[in-house]
């Protein structure tokens, strides 16, 4: 999924459980699913962002330049406006993108 053209929420939005719930019959269930989900796209988020800003890592302890590096700090607030992964991760559910697999040796009660 490419976060950076979800329509995920970015603010605060009320939600229908019956929707959330839905595809397994279990709310807590439908939520470590997203949970789960959210943590995957965080650490992707993360994992991008430093690669990302490690391009103007210096070496050097030039505080003039960490300052003045305008590029970094748009990247910076790029990021910082992304939805959560919690909201990307909350969509990709509704929407029927998350694929769960269950261990052959877990049954499923419900």
């Amino acid at each position: 999924m490419d976060y950076k053209k979800s329509q995920a929420a970015r603010t605060t939005v009320t939600r229908n459980l019956n929707e959330i719930d839905a595809p397994t019959t279990n709310i807590y269930e439908s939520l470590v699913m997203i949970a789960r989900r959210a943590d995957q796209l965080n650490d992707e988020i993360r994992e991008e962002l430093h690669e990302k800003l490690e391009e103007f890592a210096t070496h050097t302890e030039n505080l003039e330049e960490i300052f003045e590096n305008k590029e970094q700090i748009e990247v910076s607030k790029f990021y910082e406006s992304l939805p959560k992964p919690t909201a990307l991760a909350l969509q990709e559910w509704l929407e029927g993108n998350v694929y769960v697999r269950y261990p052959e040796d877990v049954k499923k009660v419900f």
